[in-house]
């Protein structure tokens, strides 16, 4: 076998036929610029290579099922291995699939309470075991050893039963604490009985006549069993899944009993999803300080019937509407609400409305009412009441999910002696600790395993797909990676880089990636460049670290060997006003108040699951809104926030995807394209024929082609092999008919146009500053070599994450506050400078930025850091530190400030 990936001639996208040996068995990093082809060489060909020749080893039959890749554009390549990629993009949607599923832990702890799971009955409590005579008979020479013991059987007397009983020898009962012969016992056809097997000593000489006695009673007992110590009380036992004491019969579980994705354990009311959809009253009733007179139920508006019928229903039992509904009594609410003496209330007007959903505008009415609450049944558990019976280790399978990671590794590395001895057992508990253990070395220890994976941001999401990848021994596999760090704090990249080199002794470990530490740590780095989209797609440098910090050609050498640095000459600004956030308690923020200055750059730092998201998106992002009248929804709890007056709008720039569609561009993205439209639907030979900018789009009939509808490409289907893009016939890959490409300016026409770069479009339109003026956001972050009708889908995650940013940088509003979700994802540190020059520009016009950030170049940069933490999870929802970097470095408590030490070179 050979010992490395051969790549000969790599063409695809923007890559200049680039070839190159990939060593097996190591960690390779691939680092560039934005652009310069690193996940067109990671993913388009080193993954869809190993993935695609994987799936062709299947069956015809089988491929059908199996997605299909494109074959990559490349001479040759041959070494390749399976592959798997583990990216940064969320793409769960269903509120179904938890951390626990997505790491298959629930699989493991699902058969490990089959196996361990002891039921506690939910009436008496005493917990109900499956006996055996052997069993039965070891619990009583341990605890009542010399004792005298009376075995017996219960069975309800009937005649026919007291003659079957003395037919086979029994003659003696036991009732009311004393034996008595069974004809003198007064029978009673629904009452039970306890019928005398044996009287003995326990003790070890006896042991074979115990177990015959209660072998016997089990079997005229149907499985149960009793035995009175004597003076002591009576102890039962039962071969069946029954409580002896209460007589409840349970069935033996299945392992997707303890399943909430099942039909067997999942709650009957809410399906297993935890959640209901009800009316929200708070939607509803939307400002409890109007009265009903002012409008205060919004579902009835002065003047309608219902508004009428409520008016006249509060007049008549003597309920003001002249005063805030809050104000109300409680049993003046309620009527209202729930309706009586004659009024149908709230929720018979929507038990009315569901008659007629049939209507469309009914539906979509309801629809704005509705939201979704706790299980009322379940309580949010997902499971039956029945499965919550089965406790392992004092803890039921809800409350062992409820544990985050960190406690779960705790919970499952106490030994189980009831399992010790059964391999099975063994097994599950290994998988679960080894699983648990890498989740914790990857840095997410804070997530509780019930946690949604919807509700992951993108860089948990790749770290928790790389701990199912670890932990399933996988060997002989290429492993493709984007950004791993995203979302991790400096402090956590030890733990990850060890979990990569584990992973790369017995696979092959690619990684994108722009972190210096990780940059470091690699065996080999594959540096791309020199620059983006045309200027890139070559192999600046491939080696080891010490070749990299000597390569004179290779910028990332340049900044990770020291050479070059960001420039940090951005001038410090004070605040003069501030945004004071009270109260907040929402997920697991400790009821904080945060004090934000307006007018400058905030960060808000912290270790993964500190709480920053919660705090920009749940409480400042959805509280704002909520106060000014913008947000249907609910915000994360918060008491108060006060300052509102200094802000006109609150703007969220996160990392969703900015679409997929490669009928999308940067033109059409940032609205350029309408501009163009405009311009060449004006020319005169245009206007003459008639046309209007609708004829120059390629996403409307008109002027586009009409064999590839715009699209410059037909797509042939193969059915069991990659579908193959031919460029169109028709139109050669340019979109238009031919008499639309005959209107030029300047010797162009419009696809001329749309394969321009931004720079050669702002010397095309120089006489013309209306257009040219909106290509500055692009030039300003550093996009300029993008063209103008590059399809969106093809873009790297940093090229799309700084086009969103030009987005808003070229909006021309009154005073805002930015919330930034880690704006440095994808980005190199010779574009970190451009984003920071960016974000100034914004200051500049008078707007205010909170930046959730863990990169130390940002965080050095910003005018004040706010600091959360101290750990993730339960231990953090605190501000450990606030104030300017280099006020935030003397806080020993800040693991952000021990970081930034290094980094601000400061001697504290």
């Amino acid at each position: 076998m050979s010992s490395y990936i051969r790549v000969i001639g790599a063409s695809q996208h923007n890559l200049k036929h680039i070839s190159f040996d990939l060593p097996l068995n190591t960690l390779t990093v691939i680092t560039g610029v934005s652009g310069a082809g690193k996940s067109s060489l990671a993913y388009d060909v080193l993954y869809a290579e190993g993935q695609r020749r994987y799936v062709e080893t299947f069956s015809p039959y089988a491929r059908q099922f199996m997605e299909r890749m494109d074959r990559p554009a490349v001479e040759k390549i041959e070494g390749i291995l399976p592959a798997i990629a583990i990216d940064q993009r969320q793409t769960v949607k269903t509120s179904r699939s938890t951390v626990g599923t997505m790491t298959e832990m629930t699989d493991f702890v699902k058969l490990l309470f089959v196996h361990l799971a002891v039921l506690y009955c939910p009436h008496c409590g005493r917990p109900v075991t499956k006996d055996t005579p052997q069993k039965i008979a070891k619990t009583l020479l341990t605890n009542a050893l010399g004792k005298r013991g009376i075995v017996f059987f219960p069975s309800i007397l009937t005649l026919e039963k007291k003659k079957e009983l003395q037919r086979l020898g029994f003659d003696r009962i036991w009732e009311k604490g004393e034996i008595k012969n069974i004809e003198e016992v007064d029978f009673k056809e629904t009452e039970q009985v306890y019928v005398v097997v044996d009287r003995l000593i326990i003790e070890p000489k006896n042991q074979a006549r115990l177990l015959e006695a209660i072998e016997m009673a089990m079997n005229f007992g149907q499985g149960e069993v009793a035995i009175q110590i004597i003076p002591e009380k009576m102890l039962k036992f039962s071969r069946n899944y029954a409580c002896p004491y209460c007589g409840i019969k349970y069935r033996l579980p299945l392992p997707n009993f303890f399943s909430f994705n099942s039909p067997l354990g999942a709650c009957e009311t809410c399906k297993g999803f935890g959640r209901v959809i009800d009316y929200d009253l708070d939607l509803v009733i939307p400002d409890k300080n109007k009265s009903l007179a002012d409008g205060a139920i919004k579902i009835w508006k002065k003047g309608s019937y219902e508004y009428q019928d409520l008016i006249s229903f509060c007049n008549s039992r003597g309920i003001p509407t002249d005063i805030p509904f809050c104000q109300l009594s409680p049993k003046a609410q309620k009527d209202i609400i729930q309706g009586g003496h004659g009024f149908y209330g709230i929720k018979g007007f929507f038990r009315w409305l569901e008659t007629k959903i049939y209507k469309m505008h009914v539906r979509v009415f309801l629809s704005r009412y509705r939201g979704y609450f706790t299980c009322p049944d379940c309580g949010g558990t997902r499971f039956k009441k029945e499965v919550l019976f089965y406790r392992l280790k004092g803890k039921n399978i809800a409350q062992i999910y409820a544990m985050t990671i960190d406690e779960a590794y705790e919970f499952f590395s106490q030994s189980f002696p009831e399992g010790e001895h059964d391999p099975a057992v063994k097994l599950l508990l290994n998988e679960i600790t080894h699983r648990l253990h890498y989740l914790k070395e990857a840095g997410v220890g804070y997530l509780t395993l019930d946690r949604q994976s919807r509700t992951l941001s993108g860089g948990e999401v790749a770290r928790v797909n790389l701990t199912r990848a670890s932990g399933s021994s996988l060997v002989n596999m290429l492993f493709v990676l984007d950004e791993p760090t995203v979302g991790l704090h400096p402090r956590d990249n030890k733990r990850l880089i060890k979990i990569l080199k584990d992973l790369s002794k017995e696979n092959t470990v690619v990684v994108v990636e722009h972190d210096p530490d990780i940059i470091k740590a690699a065996d080999y780095i594959l540096d791309l460049g020199p620059g983006a989209g045309e200027d890139g797609g070559k192999i600046v440098y491939f080696g080891k670290l010490n070749g990299l910090l000597k390569a004179n050609k290779s910028i990332t050498g340049k900044y990770i060997s020291g050479k070059k640095q960001i420039s940090l000459s951005f001038k410090k600004r004070k605040p003069r006003r501030w945004l004071e956030i009270k109260g907040a308690a929402a997920h697991n923020l400790k009821n904080i108040n945060v004090c934000i200055p307006l007018g400058v750059m905030v960060c808000l730092t912290g270790v993964s699951g500190a709480g920053k998201s919660t705090l920009a998106y749940e409480i400042i992002y959805k509280g704002i809104k909520k106060e000014k009248g913008d947000f249907r929804g609910v915000p994360g709890k918060y008491h108060k926030i006060v300052g509102l007056e200094y802000i006109d709008d609150v703007i969220l720039i996160d990392q969703t995807p900015i679409g997929k569609t490669p009928r999308a561009n940067p033109a059409t993205y940032l609205g350029i394209f309408s501009a163009i439209r405009n311009f060449f639907a004006s020319l005169p030979e245009a206007k003459l024929k008639g046309y209007t900018p609708g004829t120059f789009s390629f996403n409307s009939p008109g002027g586009r082609c009409k064999v590839c509808q715009g699209a410059g490409f037909e797509r042939i289907e193969m059915q069991f092999l990659s579908d193959v893009y031919l460029t169109c016939p028709a139109c050669k890959g340019q979109r238009y008919q031919p008499e639309i490409l005959e209107i030029t300016y300047k010797g162009k026409n419009i696809a001329d146009v749309l394969n321009m770069t931004f720079k050669q479009s702002m010397k095309f339109f120089a006489e013309h500053p209306k257009i040219r003026e909106q290509f500055l956001p692009l030039i300003d972050i550093g996009l300029d070599y993008l063209r103008l009708g590059q399809p969106i889908n093809t873009l790297s995650a940093g090229e799309a994450q700084r086009l969103k940013l030009a987005k808003y940088f070229k909006m021309d509003k009154e005073p805002c506050l930015f919330i930034f979700d880690e704006p440095t994802v994808g980005l190199h540190l010779a574009e970190i400078e451009y984003l920071l020059k960016s974000l100034e520009n914004l200051l500049n016009k008078g707007h205010s930025l909170i930046v959730i950030e863990h990169n130390l170049e940002v965080i050095k940069s910003a005018d004040y850091v706010i600091d959360l933490g101290p750990e993730g999870g339960p231990e953090g929802g605190e501000i450990v530190a606030s104030g300017t970097p280099e006020e935030i470095v003397r806080i020993e408590r800040s693991y952000t400030g021990q970081c930034l030490r290094k980094s601000l070179m400061c001697n504290y």
